[in-house]
């Protein structure tokens, strides 16, 4: 396997509301940022990640182009999911050894409609989208699952909207309080805030990261896994996609200092610590997470790149990420970073 590593990190200072940015408007500063952090202006592989749901057009990704200064001719790619898993297959891309470098953005506006409608569409057409199960109505029969006290998971709401608030990229979102219900046992304070972003990343393998970065963050690890979809065929209090996935990618090898989950809902962030085995000496989400700052298709890839710039900056030497995709955690995807 060639050593790939992340040497270049950018994301937008995420708003919780429509600025009148298209697509290519808001990915432009973040490509051009990571481009002058790298000084390459052309990649060997590009891979993007967004929904065309959440734009309400087709092949929003091909208009997002205009950003990238795509002439003459790049080699280029898309999914129809979080940048976390462009950010994979720009990994197997340079696993094939003709290139060197690849560059990775996923992108989002949830401000243009209704979250919670579009992201019902991502179910099974025949069974479960006719029942109107909307994301929090699922997200909170998992929480009821979990069972977890009510004390822990304020604890985590807390936690993670103090840690935004020292985040400049994050929003500035005030202390929960309030007792108000989203869908019980979910308060409205556990729903990830509506949040429009994008972020990216520049991948860079041996020598070339090495002159690109005074402190690379190797790739030594990254692997994703998927389970049923209809939720009655899981245990929905655990996540054993996480955890394979986690094996898989070798999180247990050795201590790690930080861990930037894509926990939308605090009780996912419980369900991800045992998944992935994480002890009581790791800081989890320092960023703020997801509950400080929620792109859809962007936040995943942005906890890669928040856990790659605790590498890059030295305040730690091994460091997870995870990204996930589906409902109720269906499908997980960690990255095990190191120094």
């Amino acid at each position: 396997m060639r050593d790939v590593a992340i040497v270049a990190f950018a994301q937008t200072r995420h708003t919780d509301h429509d600025t009148g940015l298209a697509e290519h408007e808001l990915i432009h500063p973040v490509i051009s940022e990571v481009k002058e952090l790298t000084g390459l202006k052309r990649f060997g592989f590009t891979c993007s990640g967004s929904c065309d749901y959440l734009a309400g057009a087709p092949f929003s990704f091909v208009s997002a182009l205009d950003a990238l200064a795509a002439w003459p001719p790049i080699s280029e790619s898309h999914v129809e999911m979080d940048g976390a898993w462009a950010l994979y297959e720009a990994w197997v891309r340079l696993q094939h050894g003709d290139i060197d470098s690849a560059l990775v953005y996923g992108f989002g506006k949830s401000s243009l409609g209704d979250l919670r409608t579009i992201m019902t569409l991502q179910l099974d057409p025949y069974y479960l989208a006719p029942l109107g199960l909307d994301q929090l109505s699922y997200a909170a029969l998992q929480a009821a699952a979990v069972g977890a006290d009510r004390q822990e998971l304020d604890e985590i709401v807390r936690r993670s909207r103090a840690d935004g608030r020292s985040n400049p990229y994050a929003l500035d979102l005030p202390e929960p309080d309030g007792d108000d219900f989203a869908v019980q046992p979910l308060r409205k304070t556990d729903v990830p805030p509506i949040t429009d972003g994008a972020a990216a990343i520049v991948l860079a393998t041996g020598d070339l990261a090495r002159r690109l970065h005074p402190n690379p963050a190797w790739i030594r690890g990254i692997a994703h896994r998927t389970e049923p979809h209809y939720l009655g065929l899981r245990d929905l209090a655990r996540s054993a996609s996480a955890a394979d996935a986690a094996r898989a990618a070798g999180v247990g090898k050795g201590p790690v200092e930080v861990a930037e989950l894509h926990a939308q809902f605090p009780h996912e962030e419980i369900i991800l610590r045992q998944a992935l085995e994480l002890g009581g000496d790791t800081v989890i989400n320092p960023s703020g997470g997801p509950l400080a700052a929620n792109p859809v298709m962007a936040a995943g890839l942005v906890r890669i790149g928040e856990a790659a710039r605790r590498i890059h900056d030295g305040t730690a030497s091994r460091t997870v990420a995870h990204a996930a995709s589906g409902p109720c955690l269906q499908q997980n995807l960690v990255t095990v970073l190191e120094a």
